[in-house]
């Protein structure tokens, strides 16, 4: 698990390197667009260093989570008005809001926000971390990861990934007709996102119910996990429409521009690598604690495939 975060980490810095730094892109921002860049940079920074310090006074490492689906739509509408409301950017960041606040919905219900702004449901991950981790579980060492991954890492895979709106303003090409088929796109797999959220939410909530009734447990229910409608055909169909929602935002950009590789993909391809890391650590668990998980695996695919069985027999 140690080199899975570490090669993790050092993706985003090859990645930017390359991006920003490297001869393959050509990067030219107008005298605004680079002002307007660099504070929403800072923005990341600040927002940043203001979760670590929350989390390690209060021990609460689920802070990014808060901001995880709220700062982006900050960050859109600033480019937005920045750009004097170019009509892309505005449908951009109307889809993107969309997004953020189902999924800021989502997370709350779970009990991810308190009126105390440091409380709050931690991700059970960590804890699993620090066991499974022995390296991890020191005070200090502990401390420089939630600084540089928990934090810094992942509030900037954030900003990375909302940046083709940054692409589509340095775009030509005025609004046209695939924009609307991509915002259809994100739109369609928003609401596949919002029904895989609903059934594992309806199916953990009535598991516990269960449990606390004392009723006997049958089907899924005895297994420990849901493994029907949409999680019938992917192991983890909400994390496979998170990583599709933001390669289609990023075609926003291809469609300004006209150029199908262009800079502002690096956050598409983090995303990526981050949810295939997290879904294997989260599998990793399930597997630990259900044991039929593992029947589940070589029967359904992780995020997309074409082959399911009626494993359950």
């Amino acid at each position: 698990m140690t080199k899975k975060i570490i090669v993790t980490v050092c993706s985003l810095v090859l990645f930017v390197y390359i991006v920003f730094f490297g001869d393959y892109f050509n990067i030219n921002f107008t005298e605004n667009q680079f002002e307007t860049l660099l504070f929403l940079f800072k923005i990341y920074l600040g927002a940043s260093i203001t979760a670590f310090v929350v989390s390690e006074i209060f021990q609460n490492y689920s802070q990014v989570d808060k901001l995880w689906s709220t700062i982006p739509i900050f960050y859109v509408w600033y480019f937005t008005i920045e750009s004097g409301y170019d009509p892309r950017m505005v449908l951009m960041s109307i889809v993107a809001t969309i997004w953020g606040l189902r999924l800021s919905y989502n997370f709350g219900r779970k009990g991810g926000y308190s009126i105390y702004f440091w409380k709050g449901e931690e991700d059970y991950r960590w804890k699993e971390l620090k066991r499974i981790v022995p390296f991890l579980r020191p005070r200090l060492n502990w401390a420089f990861f939630n600084l540089f991954f928990i934090c810094l890492y992942q509030m900037g895979l954030v900003f990375l990934t909302i940046l083709p709106i940054l692409a589509a303003w340095q775009g030509a090409n005025d609004i046209n007709f695939y924009d609307y088929v991509i915002a259809f796109l994100m739109l369609f797999f928003i609401i596949i996102e919002t029904i895989s959220d609903q059934q594992q939410y309806n199916f953990q909530t009535k598991k516990c119910k269960k449990i606390k009734s004392g009723e006997k447990l049958t089907d899924d229910y005895k297994r420990g996990f849901v493994s029907t409608g949409l999680w019938s055909i992917s192991r983890h169909p909400n994390f496979t429409s998170e990583q599709l929602i933001w390669i289609v935002f990023y075609l926003f950009s291809v469609s300004a521009n006209g150029n199908f590789f262009n800079w502002s993909i690096i956050g598409s391809i983090l995303l990526v690598i981050l949810f295939y890391n997290s879904a294997k650590f989260s599998e990793q668990i399930s597997s630990a604690k259900y044991p039929k998980y593992k029947i589940y695996q070589k029967n359904v695919p992780m995020f997309l495939g074409f082959w399911n069985s009626k494993w359950k027999k």
